[in-house]
């Protein structure tokens, strides 16, 4: 396997909306430019925070198209496809594949299914199979999906030649324990709970892919860079410093307090999302008010 690309910190970036809902492709150019400033090391575009779930197909091809012209391939950006149909999902990542210069695919479990370990074996396979020799980064979210994939399973997709890591958001800190000891050592295991990054590269985790760093990329990138070096003292106060925005970012459903952050910090046109997904209340919006003033976010 080639040595691994993605590595360190990836921005799992939201999908701006103008106010009648369309994607704000303006906005998206400016977010990916104050990412790459902030020193993130990768991108994930139409990822959960990216609300890949309300977009067409069209809409998502033409997000992560500007999410590459914008990055010019100063980074890598690596592109999310999930649904729970295996013939979809394949289908779907196939065409995501062909866009020039995409650097990998990020697939979550099969939602509302609730297959077997041999059921998302085979559907992970499946995709895997099709984009090949396209990097595929697996992602476990049971907390949306309703499906678990376990340590055992994942060691066997693990053995495929192209799926090159996972980005575990279970919150089971003894499952990613038992990941990280059994993982072959090309194999890169990201954080996908901010709140838990430390200890997952601690124990060997490649890194993070984060919504915090949607609105505060340059703070979350130190965390990462200490991490990564074991400088632990370090690390630590980058970690005290994004504690209560990371509470913040996550007092209702994600992304509406990153996007609500990023139009405080006018980074995009507003905080429009797509039903069922709504604006935050008048009081979480205070609250990310003050913890983005804190933090020396909002433009002067």
């Amino acid at each position: 396997m080639e040595p691994a690309i993605f590595h360190g910190l990836g921005t799992a970036i939201v999908t701006p909306f103008h106010t009648d809902e369309s994607v704000d492709h303006a906005s998206l150019r400016k977010l990916v430019e104050a990412q790459i400033a902030g020193g993130v090391d990768f991108l994930v575009a139409c990822g959960s925070t990216g609300e890949a779930s309300t977009l067409s197909e069209d809409e998502t091809i033409a997000v992560i198209t500007t999410v590459l012209e914008a990055a010019q391939g100063r980074i890598p950006v690596m592109a999310g496809c999930t649904h729970n149909s295996t013939r979809e999902a394949v289908r779907r990542s196939i065409a995501i594949a062909k866009i020039p210069g995409l650097s990998g695919i990020l697939t979550a479990n099969p939602y509302y299914n609730k297959p077997s370990q041999q059921g998302q074996y085979l559907h992970f396979k499946a995709i895997a199979d099709a984009i090949a020799p396209l990097p595929l980064l697996l992602y476990n979210i049971p907390g949306r999906t309703a499906a678990n994939l376990e340590p055992a399973t994942l060691m066997r997709l693990a053995q495929l030649p192209n799926v090159v890591g996972i980005k575990e958001s279970s919150g089971n800190l003894a499952q990613i324990g038992e990941i990280l000891a059994l993982k072959p050592a090309d194999f890169s295991v990201f954080a996908g709970d901010d709140y838990l990054a430390l200890p997952i590269i601690a124990g060997g985790g490649a890194g993070l892919i984060s919504v915090a760093s949607n609105v505060a990329p340059k703070l979350v990138s130190d965390l990462i860079k200490a991490a990564l070096v074991h400088d632990l003292g370090a690390a630590r106060e980058f970690a005290k410093e994004l504690h209560a925005v990371n509470n913040a970012l996550f007092s209702e459903p994600n992304p509406a307090p990153a996007k609500a952050v990023l139009a405080m910090m006018d980074l995009i046109e507003g905080d429009t999302l797509r039903l069922p997904m709504l604006p935050v209340s008048d009081a979480t919006r205070e609250k990310l008010r003050a913890v983005a003033t804190d933090l020396g976010l909002m433009p002067q």
